[in-house]
């Protein structure tokens, strides 16, 4: 049999035994999980189950994580990714999917702008229908070349890399060329696939990857299966949906509802693919407002390490961009940070953008709103005595999307702000990863510009993410009831049998007024001669207790990055994942627990009381 046969009726019969999950789930275990062999070590025991042609469901449940969470990549998209590379004389990590068609562009030009190396981007048809050449370079400060051939023969030799992109209607893989460094092959429905050629561009591959990783998605799990599908039949099914408009009212009309404001809300691949057209719409508006002025992206240093790593890398392209750190969480207000922050950027005559988290993660802290509105409006002076720049507020609402900072005399009405939550928490209670935004009316001229660059970087939510959420967003405000019941029950639970632990939730005060949260942070106690001691005590605690509860209440505790979701409990440890690239001296290693609307609540409460029996 063939080669590329043989693959073929493999994929065909991993599709029809493959876990539920790999189609259904957003977040995966981070107990057979290890980050710096993210894909490797999927691809390697999927590579022996294909010597061995074994595609057992039992098989391929016990493979490892290939990501922890399905924006970054997930085993669909790596099974795609390996079979495009069994395609031709490519490695599986030479081939990277994207939801986007514009992004893996973006990818190599951001590495080429930070590497000072020219590029050419040669397209045969059309390159994607919102690739704005004149907005790449005037703001996010790329340099190109575009050259429309008819085929590859027509390349010569450049000194510097070469991109050739091209719209395809099927699964198929050219010939290597060496006049082509990138490979970047555009699907209608379902997003593209980028081949990294040549041993000289190796180097190009983590850098590629970290861009997928903060700057949007991998091709979802269902659009990858359907690439799949379509290497199997050889044709791409039909998957016109016409309620799609239908869908996209309704979640519109949902998060107006949800929010109160009248606006029109923004809906991207994921809560990162939101923040990154902020972001960039934010720079779009200040080098066309403020030309001339530094650009402040003002950011607390242990939020949420996509938000954090993601605006330092905006920062790191941007000439007139620079971060500020914003200290809010574990006993630093942030109604003075911002105070103080806000003066010094005031008398340097700079243009303030804020990103902060209400409640904080994963200390879930809320600061007086009042003082916040009162901060945030302040009118301020340069030191030459001018008006300065009034701040935009942009509010992660995450772990609090029902309450209303933004509608008509709300809170921060008055302040330029928009809001943005992740889609894989309560929006779609974990079954996409789809985020939305929303602007009161004094930022909706911003939105526009949002709106331009969401577009632009081809990451607005799919079809089926419209789907999801048109079907999830009606009931997400009962969700976040019901799971804010439970947690309160679990906090209260903890607070009597271990009462020498640090818990940081909300308070009854906090809730009355809205905040609502599932989540909470655990500060178990500790012992030992020094703090080094106590510290190394503490974190394997940490470990004692998840493991404890993911192999008691298997069915239900989970150990990985999860929030939100439809049922069960989730637990992890901030500092080792979602704040990984938060610098060492921010990170939080404390145990973070999220608890869902349906769960044995009863079992949890008995399994800790064991953990506590063993301190």
């Amino acid at each position: 049999m063939r080669e590329d046969s043989k693959m073929v009726n493999y994929i065909k019969d991993v599709i029809g035994n493959m876990p539920s999950d790999w189609l259904s789930l957003t977040t995966h275990r981070l107990d057979i999980y290890e980050e710096k062999l993210a894909k490797t070590q999927f691809i390697e025991q999927f590579e022996s189950l294909y010597g061995d042609n074994n595609s057992q469901p039992s098989a391929l449940s016990a493979l490892p994580t290939a990501y922890d969470y399905i924006r970054l990549g997930h085993p669909l998209s790596c099974i795609l990714e390996w079979a495009v590379a069994k395609m031709s004389e490519y490695s599986p990590h030479d081939v990277i999917s994207f939801s986007s068609k514009t992004i893996p562009i973006l990818a190599i030009l951001r590495k080429n702008l930070l590497d000072n190396t020219s590029t050419q981007i040669c397209y045969t048809s059309e390159l994607p229908a919102f690739f704005d050449a004149e907005v790449l370079r005037l703001i996010y400060g790329y340099s190109f070349e575009l050259k429309k051939i008819n085929n590859i023969s027509e390349l010569s030799d450049f000194d510097g890399s070469t991109i050739f992109y091209v719209q395809k209607g099927e699964i198929t893989v050219d010939k290597p060329s060496p006049k082509i460094d990138f490979f970047i092959y555009g699907y209608t429905e379902l997003g593209s696939i980028l081949i990294v050629n040549g041993e000289h561009n190796k180097n190009y591959i983590s850098d590629i990857q970290h861009v997928r990783r903060r700057e949007t998605i991998a091709m979802t799990p269902a659009n990858a299966l359907a690439a799949l599908n379509a290497i199997v039949d050889n044709s791409f099914s039909n998957t016109e949906d016409t309620n799609v408009e239908a869908n996209r009212k309704h979640v519109t009309d949902s998060i107006k509802a949800i929010t109160r404001t009248t606006t029109k809300p923004l809906v991207g691949s994921s809560g990162l693919s939101i923040q990154y057209a902020i972001l960039m719409g934010l720079i779009h508006d200040a080098l066309e407002n403020h030309s001339g002025k530094a650009i402040k992206l003002i950011v607390p240093p242990n939020c949420y390490g996509g938000t954090n790593d993601q605006a330092r890398r905006v920062a790191a392209c941007i000439d007139k961009a620079e971060i500020v750190d914003l200290p809010v969480d574990g006993g630093k207000d942030m109604v003075q940070s911002i105070e103080l922050v806000l003066e010094k950027i005031a008398a340097e005559d700079a243009v303030p953008y804020i990103i902060a988290e209400i409640p904080t993660n994963p200390r879930v802290e809320v600061p007086d709103l009042i003082k916040l509105k009162e901060v945030l409006s302040k009118e301020r002076q340069t030191k030459k005595g001018e008006t300065a720049v009034d701040p935009v507020f942009i509010l992660d609402q995450t772990f609090c999307p029902n309450v209303h900072f933004l509608g008509e005399a709300a809170v921060l009405s008055s302040v330029r702000t928009i809001s943005f939550a992740s889609g894989s928490k309560f929006p779609s209670g974990g079954l996409c990863t789809a985020g939305y935004c929303v602007g009161n009316v004094k930022s909706e001229r911003l939105m526009e510009k949002v709106e331009q660059h969401l577009r632009l970087c081809d990451n607005e939510a799919t079809k089926l993410q419209l789907e999801i959420l048109a079907k999830q967003l009606p009931s997400m405000e009962q969700r976040i009831a019901e799971a804010y019941h439970n947690t309160r029950e679990f906090v209260n639970f903890i607070n009597e049998t271990l009462p020498a632990a640090k818990i940081n939730f909300v308070s009854e005060e906090l809730a009355e007024q809205g905040f609502t949260p599932s989540v909470f942070s655990l500060d178990l106690p500790t012992q030992g001669s020094s703090a080094e001691e106590k510290e190394t005590y503490k974190r394997k605690l940490n470990h004692k207790l998840i493991n404890l509860m993911i192999t008691k209440i298997p069915h239900e505790s989970k150990y990985c990055v999860s929030y939100g979701q439809l049922k069960g409990c989730y637990w992890t440890i901030p500092a080792t994942s979602t704040q990984g690239t938060t610098k060492e001296g921010d990170k939080d290693y404390i145990a973070r627990v999220a608890l869902s609307p349906k769960m044995d609540i009863e079992r949890h409460k008995e399994v800790f009381m064991n953990f506590v029996e063993q301190l």
